[in-house]
C-alpha cells in the first residue's frame, strides 16, 4: 500500500494572496511532507500592506485547522517582522490550538545556526520596507553590512521574475564584510539558484528555504533535501540544536 502524500507531516501554509511562489516550499520539501496553503489578502508591496495582511489571521488559520495540520507556518517575511512573530504566533494558537512559526522565526533561527551576525541583504522591497527590516535585524544584533534591492510594487511583479534575475542581482552585492547572504522575501523564485549564489563563498539564508528548514526542525523531522543550499542540507543543524 502506498503512503499518503503527507505521511511525514502536513503543514498549514499561510501565504499572501497575490504571491506566486507558494510552490517553493513544497518543491524543496522532503518526500512525505505536505504543505496545505491558505491565502491572506495582499496585493501591494508596502509597509502598510505588510501590517494589514494579518488583520484576520485567525480566520485564515482556522481554515487550515480543518485540514488537521500539525503546524501552521505564516510565510510573509516583511509582515512577520513588521507586526511581530510572537504576536502572530499567539493569535494563531489562540484561534486554533495549533503551534505556529513565522518566516521571521525561521530567518533568525537560521542566522543563529550559521553563526551570522553580519549579513548582506537582498530584497525586492521598496525603501520603506528595507529600512524597517534593517532596523528589525539591528534590534536582534544582526548588522546589515550592505543591501541591494530591485523594488517591486506588487507581489505579482516579485514572483514573475525568473530565478536567474535574482542570481544576477546577488552577484552585484558586496559580501566581503558579511557572514552570510540574506535573501528576504517569500514571494520570489530563488530556490533553484541558492547553491549557485553560495558558490561565491558565503552561505545563503532565503525566506522559503529557511521556513522549510525551521518547519522540519520544529516537527523533529530529520530528512534534509539537497540542492537548495547548505542550510537546508543540514550542514548547520548541530549548531542549531
Amino acid at each position: 500500500m502506498s503512503l499518503g502524500f503527507g505521511y511525514q507531516a502536513r503543514i498549514g501554509h499561510l501565504y499572501p494572496s497575490g504571491g506566486l511562489c507558494d510552490f517553493e516550499v513544497q518543491l524543496m520539501a522532503p518526500a512525505g511532507v505536505q504543505f496545505v496553503t491558505t491565502r491572506m489578502p495582499f496585493s501591494r508591496t508596502s509597509l502598510e500592506s505588510d501590517k494589514a495582511v494579518v488583520a484576520d489571521v485567525e480566520s485564515h488559520a482556522a481554515l487550515l485547522a480543518t485540514a488537521e495540520v500539525s503546524l501552521i507556518a505564516m510565510n510573509c517575511t516583511a509582515a512577520s517582522m513588521a507586526v511581530g512573530a510572537q504576536a502572530i504566533n499567539q493569535r494563531i494558537f489562540d484561534a486554533t490550538g495549533i503551534p505556529s512559526i513565522t518566516t521571521t522565526d525561521a530567518i533568525l533561527a537560521a542566522l543563529r545556526a550559521i553563526g551570522a551576525s553580519r549579513v548582506a541583504l537582498m530584497t525586492p522591497y521598496p525603501s520603506e520596507v528595507v529600512e524597517m527590516e534593517i532596523a528589525f535585524l539591528a534590534r536582534h544584533n544582526i548588522e546589515v553590512t550592505c543591501d541591494i534591492s530591485d523594488p517591486c510594487s506588487t507581489p505579482i511583479q516579485q514572483g514573475s521574475f525568473p530565478a536567474s534575475h535574482w542570481a544576477e542581482l546577488a552577484a552585484q552585492i558586496d559580501t566581503d564584510q558579511a557572514d552570510a547572504v540574506l535573501i528576504s522575501c517569500a514571494g520570489i523564485q530563488v530556490s533553484g539558484v541558492i547553491e549557485a549564489i553560495e558558490r561565491a563563498g558565503k552561505p545563503v539564508v532565503a525566506s522559503n528555504q529557511a521556513l522549510l528548514w525551521h518547519c522540519l526542525r520544529t516537527l523533529g523531522l530529520t530528512d534534509r533535501p539537497s540542492g537548495f543550499g547548505s542550510l537546508l542540507a543540514g550542514r548547520f543543524d548541530k549548531r542549531a540544536s
